[in-house]
C-alpha cells in the first residue's frame, strides 16, 4: 500500500475516533440523549409550529448564547426557576401590565402543569415549542417593564434589533438563569426613579388589600407607571417636568427642587420629550416661531404699525437682512409673509425673560424665564405655544451652575440677568430633562389625581384594553 495513502487513512481514523469520543462525553455529561435541543433549533428555524413571537431576535439570541439547549424544560434546571418564571407572569397586574401580552393562550395552567410534573427529559416539538414561548414572555415581561410597551421613542422591532444604552433584554435573561435569581435579576430592571417606586408600593398595598372597587384607580397608576417606563431615568440628577401637575423637579441625591411652571394650551401642547440641558443663556434674544408670526402677530401688525416698535420686534428677510417697517413693506409682507420673520430683542418685555435653558430636541422648545410672572399665581396654567416657563428660573440657573461646581459663577449670572446682557453658561456636567405627562402622583402614601388637560388618558387606556 502506497505509504501517503495509508497515513492519510490513519488520520481519518483518527478524527472519526475524537468526534465518537467527543459524542459519548457529551453524552456522559449531561446524562441525557445526543439529540437533546436539536427540536429548539428545529422550532425556531421553521415558525410554522410557534405562536407569533414578539421579540424573535431577543429569543434567537438568547438560545444562541444558551447553546440552544432547553432553558426551562431541562432536569439539569431547578424546578424552582420555573415556578419563578410563572409566578412573575402571574403577578403582571402587581407590575401595573396586563397578563395578556405574555402568551397565555400557549402557557396555560394545564401546559405548565405537565411540564413541570415530566420525570423523564424528551426533546420533543411540543417541548421545544413550550420552552421557547415562555422565553419570549420572560424578554417580553423585562423589556415592557424597562421601556413600556408604548413607547414613544423605541418602538418593539427596534428594541428587538438593538442593545439600547447597554440595555437587552436577552442578555438580562441569561443572566437571571446564571446567577439563579430570576425574579430579583428581572424585576431590577424597573425604572429606579422615586415616582416609579411610590407607584409599585401602592399598587402593591392595593393588591393586598383587595382590588374590589378599585379598578379605576389600577388603571390610572398603571398608565402613569407606562409613562414613567419611557424616561429611562438612570442619573443621581436630572430635571422632571410634568405637564399636568405644572410643576419641575430638580432632583439630586441628597434634595429636590421644586418650581412652578407654565406649559402648552391644548391647542399647542408641551412635547412628551427626554433630552439634556447642555447649556443656558442670559437675556436671550426671541426669534419668533413662524406659524405664531403669521397666525397671531401678522394681524396685530397690519392693524396697528407700531405693534412691532412697541413690543422690541425687528422684521428681516429671508436672507437675515433688517428690513424698515415702513407701509409698503407692511403690505409686502402681509402678501407673502413666508418670505419674512421677526425677532424681539433682549429686554423685560422680551418674551422669554432673562434666561432660557437649552436642550436638543425635534419640537424646538425649551424652558425658559418669562416676562409675565403674574401667570404663575394662576391654578390652570396651560398657557404657552408648547415651551415651559419657569418661575424662578434665574434661582434654577443658579441651582444648575452649584450641582456643576460653578457656585463661583452665580454673581456673574445674576448681574448678567439684571443689565440684561447676553452670556452663555455651558454646563460641564449636562442635566437629563424629562418633561413628562403624570395624571397621578403618589404624595404621602396617598394618590393624586391632575386634570388630563390634553385629554390622553383615555387614549392609552384603550391601547391596555383594560376591559377585555
Amino acid at each position: 500500500m502506497n505509504l501517503e495513502l495509508y497515513i492519510h487513512k490513519l488520520r481519518i481514523m483518527k478524527t472519526l475516533l475524537n468526534w465518537i469520543a467527543i459524542v459519548f462525553s457529551i453524552t456522559l455529561f449531561y446524562g441525557q440523549d445526543v439529540n437533546a435541543g436539536n427540536q429548539i433549533a428545529l422550532v425556531l428555524s421553521n415558525k410554522s409550529e410557534l405562536p407569533e413571537l414578539n421579540f424573535p431576535k431577543s429569543v434567537n439570541q438568547f438560545y444562541s448564547q444558551h447553546g440552544f439547549e432547553y432553558a426551562w424544560i431541562n432536569r439539569s434546571v431547578k424546578n424552582s426557576l420555573l415556578q419563578d418564571a410563572v409566578l412573575l407572569l402571574k403577578d403582571t397586574g402587581k407590575r401595573g401590565l396586563s397578563s395578556k401580552d405574555y402568551h397565555e393562550q400557549s402557557l396555560t395552567p394545564e401546559i405548565l402543569n405537565t411540564v413541570a410534573d415530566q420525570t423523564k427529559y424528551t426533546d420533543s416539538k411540543e417541548n421545544a415549542v413550550t420552552d421557547i414561548v415562555m422565553t419570549d414572555a420572560l424578554i417580553t415581561y423585562i423589556n415592557y417593564l424597562h421601556f413600556g410597551k408604548y413607547n414613544p421613542f423605541y418602538s418593539p422591532s427596534f428594541i428587538d434589533a438593538n442593545n439600547i444604552e447597554g440595555f437587552k433584554a436577552a442578555e438580562v435573561l441569561y443572566q437571571a438563569l446564571q446567577k439563579n435569581d430570576l425574579q430579583k435579576t428581572i424585576l431590577d430592571t424597573q425604572p429606579g426613579i422615586q415616582e416609579y417606586v411610590d407607584f409599585q408600593n401602592y399598587l402593591n398595598t392595593i393588591y393586598s388589600n383587595g382590588i374590589k372597587n378599585r379598578e379605576e384607580e389600577i388603571k390610572k397608576v398603571a398608565i402613569n407607571m407606562e409613562r414613567l417606563r419611557w424616561m429611562g431615568v438612570s442619573s443621581d440628577a436630572y430635571l422632571l417636568v410634568n405637564i399636568p401637575a405644572y410643576s419641575l423637579d430638580f432632583v439630586q441625591k441628597d434634595k429636590t427642587l421644586h418650581y412652578k411652571v407654565i406649559v402648552g394650551k391644548p391647542s399647542t401642547p408641551s412635547p412628551v420629550l427626554k433630552s439634556t440641558v447642555d447649556y443656558f443663556t442670559t437675556a436671550p434674544d426671541w426669534k419668533v416661531p413662524q406659524n405664531i408670526f403669521i397666525k397671531e402677530m401678522l394681524p396685530k401688525i397690519v392693524k396697528n404699525s407700531q405693534y412691532l416698535e412697541d413690543h422690541h420686534y425687528s422684521l428681516y428677510d429671508r436672507s437675515g437682512k433688517i428690513i424698515p417697517v415702513t407701509s409698503a413693506n407692511l403690505k409686502q409682507v402681509y402678501r407673502n409673509p413666508y418670505q419674512y420673520s421677526i425677532r424681539q430683542s433682549s429686554g423685560c418685555d422680551n418674551a422669554l425673560g432673562a434666561v432660557v435653558f437649552r436642550f436638543s430636541n425635534s419640537y424646538g422648545v425649551y424652558l425658559h424665564d418669562t416676562s409675565q410672572k403674574q401667570l404663575f399665581e394662576k391654578t390652570q396654567r396651560a398657557l404657552s405655544h408648547g415651551c415651559i416657563r419657569v418661575e424662578n428660573a434665574g434661582d434654577l440657573a443658579a441651582q444648575l451652575l452649584k450641582y456643576d461646581g460653578a457656585e463661583d459663577e452665580i454673581p456673574l449670572m445674576k448681574s448678567f440677568m439684571d443689565r440684561y446682557e447676553r452670556k452663555d453658561f455651558v454646563l460641564k456636567q449636562p442635566v437629563p430633562i424629562k418633561i413628562t405627562y403624570l395624571t397621578c402622583l403618589i404624595k404621602n402614601g396617598k394618590a393624586v389625581f391632575y386634570n388630563d388637560i390634553y385629554n390622553l388618558d383615555p387614549v392609552l387606556e384603550n391601547k391596555f384594553n383594560f376591559n377585555n
